[in-house]
């Protein structure tokens, strides 16, 4: 009887324990591969740190939505989720792997945070995002770069390992041996721009020229141009300098819109309004 009372004992202790261990095991299933084929690419992760250091870059807040085109494991998005409280969507086109990534999300707490999207980082449409990210090949990165530019002005991109020939980042990461870059969605201001007439102020005509999110021009008042100096534009936000015609520096902070700017014009220490129109 006591025999029998401790084998019993025994293989109840046995069959919790086993239960508990049962309850603190994942149901991974299917488990990705490094190097697998994809569509475009094989499948190799960024590390968490490489990770963190791109969302930090791009200055990931609880007010983005975060689009991972190329999700793997979805360890971008969910990152954003679980340490920025952003909504995060990820693309990824081999469907064992997508469902991967979304159980993924849902073991880590943040399903109703961060979606993930079985599809073609061609076709879907991503254009709601403030921040997208990407760990593509070279030439995958260049046939994005026409959608992306159309994105709204001061939507950032953050890229793993390869950058955009030309386009030159704002910002370059490093994360032991990987390298990262980030740029900046930059608003289209080339051209001739006719500032408004204000006050009795002399009207005056800006002339921009752009590549990506260099600029430089030239600002002519009354007859007179003067070359723009230190000019930059960072998404939306246009700022340069000039002599005017007593060679004292002026400068001027604008906001660019679809067919307009509007900012302050800063002269002797006086800031005033001003608009400029699109020719």
């Amino acid at each position: 009887m006591h025999f029998c009372r401790r084998l019993f004992a025994l293989t109840l202790t046995v069959a919790v324990l086993s239960g508990c261990a049962g309850m603190g095991q994942k149901d991974t299933g299917f488990k990705p591969v490094l190097r697998q084929s994809g569509k475009d690419v094989m499948w190799l992760p960024t590390s968490q740190d490489m990770v963190n250091k791109m969302l930090a870059a791009a200055q990931v807040t609880s007010k983005d939505i975060v689009y991972d085109l190329g999700a793997g494991d979805g360890v971008i998005p969910i990152t954003a989720a679980q340490q920025f409280k952003a909504r995060a969507v990820g693309i990824e086109y081999d469907a064992k792997l997508a469902d991967f990534a979304q159980k993924n999300a849902q073991q880590a707490g943040v399903a109703d945070m961060v979606k993930i999207i079985r599809g073609d980082i061609f076709v879907e449409d991503f254009s709601e995002a403030t921040v997208v990210t990407m760990y593509l090949l070279p030439e995958l990165n260049l046939q994005l770069r026409p959608t992306l530019l159309k994105m709204r002005p001061g939507t950032r991109i953050v890229a793993n390992a390869f950058d955009m020939q030309e386009w030159t980042p704002d910002q370059t990461l490093s994360a032991g041996s990987e390298q990262g870059f980030m740029w900046i969605i930059p608003a289209q201001v080339e051209g001739e721009w006719d500032f408004l007439p204000h006050e009795g102020r002399v009207p005056a005509r800006l002339s921009l020229q752009q590549s990506f999110q260099q600029v430089g021009g030239t600002l002519t008042m009354a007859g007179v141009s003067q070359p723009l100096l230190g000019a930059q534009l960072r998404g939306d936000q246009l700022s340069f300098h000039f002599l005017g015609s007593d060679k004292i520096a002026q400068s001027v902070t604008a906001t660019v819109t679809a067919g307009a700017l509007s900012g302050q014009h800063t002269s002797y220490g006086r800031a005033h309004p001003f608009q400029a129109q699109r020719r």
